[in-house]
């Protein structure tokens, strides 16, 4: 039988156990009216923020 050769931590344990994902982020809508992604240029008036 196969045995570990160090006890897993409780951190890494619960890192491998987790099922949270990280989503994508949504596209906001701009001061023009067009949508860009957040924290990102605004390619069409070329502000940022």
């Amino acid at each position: 039988m196969v045995v570990p050769k160090r006890r897993v931590s409780k951190t890494r344990a619960a890192k491998r156990r987790t099922h949270y994902k990280v989503s994508l982020a949504m596209p906001i809508k701009d001061k023009d009216g067009s949508w860009k992604m957040p924290h990102r240029i605004n390619k069409f008036s070329g502000q940022y923020k």
